[in-house]
């Protein structure tokens, strides 16, 4: 399930690195020849994992499992840390998660609980809307035995969603205890009726780096945010209420902008024909932690390859096709004839 609220139907949105060089307050252009991303940086994602039932037929989803997905394409080594049921479904996405490359010992399998469905539905302009069907594999994530064995990762990945039920929040709480030198990263991605205050204030308490849109930004604050300029201040408001000055606001077809630690920078959206908005977020997300961990770290050329990501994804049908990066850092297509150059 996407993580991002819908652009219009010509445009859409597209740890912590030890040092973050960048001084620009805008990103003009396409980003220099990206950096490799630190030597064998991971990223665990927290959260949910299940099946969207989109018009089109079942696609695999999830925030978490998206951001995963999107993060490996970049050449992070990203895991997902959730639950399925002991179901064809279960079966099914095990084995598509292992498809994609990643890890799945981190995955459990439940027997009491089935595999999380969502029902989604389009409306004209690509915009998604769900129905999260409750009492799934996803509300009940343990520490799996096999990750008390492996190295803490460089950042840790959730959201919203997942923490409906308080067996995940203490979960994610043992983690970070756990898991002290993470970067704790929060995509809120709020989904009503699951968006109550003392989970969104918990899971702001914890993050070190947000990102939301301007629609979530505008809910918290309880006022419209409806240009870049309103969304700079209102970006700085929610960071001196909650404590992170870290923050990242998707605009749709504006763009997006990411306060920095003090400084905001901002990318204006290029025109994409869109497909749908499924999954467009999770890419964004994917992006930014690409650049945030790179070796040479720059927030505003982080911010400008979460755009491109991000747009590439609206333009095309599903949360996670099939793409590469190429050289120069642009996405595109995957050729079946030569393998992807990663970053």
């Amino acid at each position: 399930m996407g993580s991002e609220r819908p652009a219009s139907p010509r445009r859409a949105p597209g740890g912590i690195a030890p040092s973050i060089r960048g001084t620009a307050a805008s990103c003009p252009g396409p980003p220099r020849a990206s950096p490799a991303t630190t030597p064998h940086a991971t990223v665990a994602c927290f959260g949910e994992i299940l099946w969207d039932c989109l018009p089109r037929g079942l696609f695999l989803g999830g925030a978490p499992c998206n951001a995963a997905y999107h993060l490996s394409r970049h050449g992070l080594r990203a895991f997902p840390l959730s639950a399925v049921g002991r179901d064809f479904l279960g079966d099914e996405a095990v084995r598509r998660l292992a498809g994609w490359g990643l890890d799945t010992r981190f995955v459990t399998r439940h027997r009491r609980w089935p595999t999380g469905v969502v029902r989604a539905t389009l409306n004209a302009a690509g915009a998604a809307s769900y129905r999260i069907l409750q009492r799934v594999a996803w509300d009940h994530i343990p520490i799996a035995r096999a990750l008390r064995h492996r190295p803490a990762p460089d950042a840790l990945v959730f959201g919203t969603l997942a923490l409906r039920e308080p067996a995940n929040r203490r979960t994610l709480t043992q983690l970070f205890a756990a898991w002290p030198g993470a970067l704790r990263v929060v995509d809120l991605n709020l989904r009503p009726p699951f968006d109550r205050p003392g989970v969104i204030a918990f899971a702001l308490r914890q993050a070190q780096l947000v990102k939301l849109n301007d629609l979530e930004l505008g809910q918290l604050l309880r006022r419209p945010v409806a240009t870049p300029r309103a969304l700079e201040r209102a970006a700085h408001q929610l960071a001196e209420q909650g404590g992170s000055t870290r923050l990242c606001v998707t605009a749709g077809a504006r763009g997006a902008g990411l306060l920095w630690d003090g400084r905001w920078f901002w990318q204006k959206a290029r025109p994409v024909v869109v497909r749908d908005t499924v999954g467009a977020g999770d890419a964004f997300l994917g992006g930014l932690l690409a650049g945030l961990l790179a070796a040479e770290a720059d927030p505003a050329r982080a911010l400008h390859r979460a755009c491109r990501a991000g747009e590439f994804v609206a333009a095309r049908d599903g949360a996670t096709p099939p793409y590469q990066i190429g050289i120069d850092g642009r996405l595109m297509p995957p050729d079946p004839g030569r393998p992807a150059a990663i970053f």
